[in-house]
Formats: C-alpha cells, structure tokens, sequence
C-alpha cells in the first residue's frame, strides 16, 4: 500500500510534475466534494484527480457535518481508503471499470455489505455483520465505486420521515430543526451536503423521491424488476425498489447504469434489456406528450402548487404540451403480511421496533393479503394503457414541504385521534412498478425544496430520464445548496 508521501510521488513519477499539480493535490475538500459525480468522473479518466484525494475530501466533510444531521450509521473510512488506492493504481495503469471508477457512494443501511454492519437504523440489527453483499453492492464494486459508509433510515424503512432511528433522527440540512423525510434520509443529506457523490435509496412507499424532495436533490425509483433488491431487508418484498439519489439527473443515470439488470437469484428480478440511460441525458423532448392527474394537486400547500405550475410552464416550452389525464385508482388492499414473514423470528424479541411495526400485521388474515396480492397483479398489467396518449405524468413529488422533527416525535395520548395523513402522491407508483423520479423546482417560503415528480410506463426510464434532464438544464433550483455551515449549532428536539 502507497503511504501519502509514496503516492504522491508515485503520481509525479507517473504523470509529470505540471499534470500531478492538477490532481487535486492542492484543492480544497470542500472545492472537490462539490464538483458532480459526471465531473469528478471525467477528471479521474483524464487523471487529473485521484480516487484517494475525492474519498478524503469525502471523509473530511462527513467528519465535520455527519454529526449534526445523523446522516451515516458507519462511516468505512478504513475499507473506503483502502479501495481508493487500489483504484488509483488501476487509474495509473489506465484500467477504468466504468464511469462510476474511484467515486465514494453513499449505502442506506439497510443494504447489506459484507463484513460491515446492516443495521436497517434498528436495535434489533445493532450487530447484524452480513457475510455477503447485496445485489447492488457487488455490481457497484465491479464498477469501481469506493463505499464510503452506511446512510442512517426510518427504522426498518418503515416511515416517511427517517425522524425514528436507533441512532437518532436525520436532520435536513436546509432547517436542522425539520426531518429529512423517509425513509432514506440519510442517503438523501448526504447527497445534498456534498459528504459523497451519489447514494443507494430504496423505495417502497415513495423512501427515495420524499428525501430527495425535502432535501432538494435527485432521486430516481426505476421500474419494478429493474434493480434487484436481494440482499436488501424488505419492508414489503412486492413494493420494494432500489434507486440513485443524486446531485444532478445525469448522476443519477449514471448509478442506475451500473446497478440495472437482471438478478437470477431474485424472484423479483424482470429478465429486460437495460437501457441507456446515460444516452438518455439530452436526447430530444419537444415531441413529449405530458399528462397532468388532477388528483395530485388536492389538498396541496400554496408554495408547492406554485412551484409545480411554474416547473410546468417550463415543460410546456420544452415539449407538445399538458393536458389532464386520470391514472387508475391507487392499490386498495394491504400487503403488510410480506413484512411480518421477514420480521417473524423478532416479533417475540423486547428490543424490538421503536416504530412498532409488525406489532399489528400479524393480524392480517391470509385472505386480505392473497386480494391485495392479485389487485396489485392487475393494476401493474393494465396502468400503463394510461400513457396510449402521452408520454410522461408530471406533478408534485410531496404535496407538503419537510415539517418539525420535534412535533412528529412528540408523545400523543393513547385516546388522542391520529394525525391526518400527509396526501400520498409518491405510494401509487410504486404499486404500479413504473419509473419516477423527483427533481427540485423551488422553494417555499421558509426555504424549504420543494420536488417535481416526473413518471413514464413501464420500462421507461430513458424518458424520464430526458425530460428531468432537459428541466434542469432550464431551471437553476438543483444548483442551490444548503445553508448547514461548520458552526451551526443542533438544536434540541424540544427547541421550536
């Protein structure tokens, strides 16, 4: 292994004194984790910076500001180094696995990595040590992507806030006093903080696109089948995705590129060609057809309606044009039954769920779950004859901007009625198994993100991909970032 004084003049025997002057041996941690995956991927292929230089400026930035957001469980400094300088020397020999070489990634923690914990932000899984890699961790690892640490979640994934976690609530770097939403939080503050260039989400319920619309990034959900979720502790085996959150739509093409593909080994795998979704990144939109679905915009706060309206001027520039369009009724039935069956061997443990889950799944009769399963069955067979007539739905990603951490905590008496419901407008595509993705398009007035959802047919990812893409390339919001400095103090959970 090259110490720090061998590899640097490892690099200057190697490249010259005037190109090792370039490889990020005088930047700024801060100036190197700010620059996009797409552009520290171009500087590592040019070799004018180093796999070493962008994990420590990682690891520096996580030290400072990991803490005051609760944003990673573990942080794999030594393994992460270790990786980094093994890449570099494949990057000296000029061996590039892919894109995505000598790049520090996030992992939410609930994605299992051999030899380092997989806790799923639970006490039941404290020293849970898986012995394998998921599915996603070893395709990123043959890609070249350095694992920078586990992100924090809403335990066991089961919540949209990621404010419940043994290890504390995720905190969003806009306001430390509002959560990050769920359940991959984490993943999603890490991304906007610039503590790595990209993360592993999952979403069963809308756990990718909340975060990265209450954090103002890019998260994208691909279809049903596309990515395998083996490996990964379920929350509903049926529901369940696994996606990028990214700075920028064409990071995030990147990651699902690597990560896409067929997984024999995961029964719910689809065996479908992989698209490119890099080439997707400004591929021509003006032909687009966008449907607009009233119901989206019901019981919405002014600042969002605003924001999604001005994004879809914009698209009405860029493309055919909007009109309405119904999608087919959200999944009625319950399939909670699929997490018991993982979680069955801790329902007797008195460690368990800080959130309770699968205290009151086990009374779902056999019944309701084989229903709910053959409902879901149809409306994956029969949503995509909605999109006959165009060729993307648009709307809000939340129809509410991220709320106090204090008062999601805070203790309700037992006879109190239960708050309403956020409107869900996340939860019916990932019923339906087709691509979505959230991009920032605004602010409210407490300068909170606010996130524009973009969704095709199955399959699909490549328009989705064109159009998010083709919005940020006229807008400016995803360039935005947060206002979390080195000084800013935590508040207490009691503090309002």
């Amino acid at each position: 292994m090259l110490n720090q004084t061998n590899r640097r003049e490892f690099l200057l025997a190697s490249m010259g004194m005037a190109a090792a002057a370039r490889f990020g041996l005088g930047a700024s941690s801060d100036d190197l984790a700010a620059l996009t995956l797409k552009q520290v991927s171009e500087q590592i292929r040019a070799k004018k910076l180093s796999p070493v230089e962008l994990t420590e400026a990682c690891l520096s930035r996580i030290k400072v500001y990991s803490p005051k957001m609760n944003a990673f469980i573990t942080v794999m400094q030594d393994k992460a180094l270790e990786q980094a300088k093994q890449l570099e020397r494949e990057q000296m020999a000029g061996r590039f696995r892919s894109s995505l070489h000598g790049i520090p990634l996030g992992i939410k923690d609930n994605i299992d990595t051999a030899g380092t914990r997989t806790t799923a932000a639970s006490a039941v899984f404290e020293d849970r040590v898986p012995t394998e890699d998921a599915e996603v961790v070893r395709r990123l690892k043959l890609a070249g992507a350095i694992l920078i640490g586990k992100t924090n979640l809403h335990e066991f994934a089961s919540g949209g806030t990621s404010a419940v976690s043994y290890w504390g609530p995720v905190r969003n770097p806009w306001n430390l006093e509002r959560y990050a939403g769920g359940s991959s939080g984490g993943s999603a503050v890490s991304v906007a903080m610039d503590l790595c260039y990209g993360a592993l989400g999952t979403d069963t319920g809308g756990s990718i696109r909340t975060p990265s619309a209450h954090c103002g990034v890019v998260g994208l959900k691909p279809t049903y089948g596309r990515v395998s979720i083996r490996g990964i502790v379920p929350l509903t085996w049926s529901l369940d995705h696994c996606g990028p959150i990214a700075r920028t739509v064409e990071d995030a093409a990147m990651v699902l590129q690597q990560i896409a593909g067929y997984d024999k080994l995961d029964i719910d795998s689809e065996e479908h060609p992989v698209g490119n979704y890099v080439a997707a990144i400004g591929a021509p939109v003006a032909g687009f057809r966008i449907g607009i679905p009233p119901r989206y915009f019901d019981v919405i706060e002014p600042d969002v309606r605003r924001a999604v309206e001005e994004a879809i001027a914009v698209l009405n520039k860029l493309t055919k044009g909007s009109h309405e369009v119904n999608l087919p009724e959200p999944l009625a039935g319950q399939l909670g039954a699929e997490g018991v069956a993982y979680h069955t061997d801790l329902h007797a443990s008195d460690n368990l769920y800080m959130s309770g889950r699968g205290r009151t799944g086990n009374q779902e009769s056999v019944g309701n779950y084989v229903r709910a399963w053959r409902e879901l069955q149809l409306l994956r067979r029969t949503v995509d004859d909605a999109f006959q007539d165009i060729d993307v739905v648009v709307m809000p990603t939340r129809r509410r901007t991220a709320k106090s951490i204090a008062e999601e905590l805070k203790p309700r008496s037992p006879n109190a009625p239960a708050p309403a419901p956020d409107p869900e407008n996340t939860r019916p595509f990932d019923a339906y198994g087709i691509p979505a993705i959230s991009v920032p398009c605004g602010y409210d007035h407490d300068g909170m993100p606010i996130g524009l959802q973009i969704a095709a047919a199955h399959w699909n990812e490549e328009k989705v991909i064109a159009l998010a893409h083709a919005y940020q390339e006229a807008t400016e919001w995803h360039k935005r970032r947060p206002p979390l400095q080195p000084e800013t103090k935590v508040p207490t959970l009691n503090e309002r």
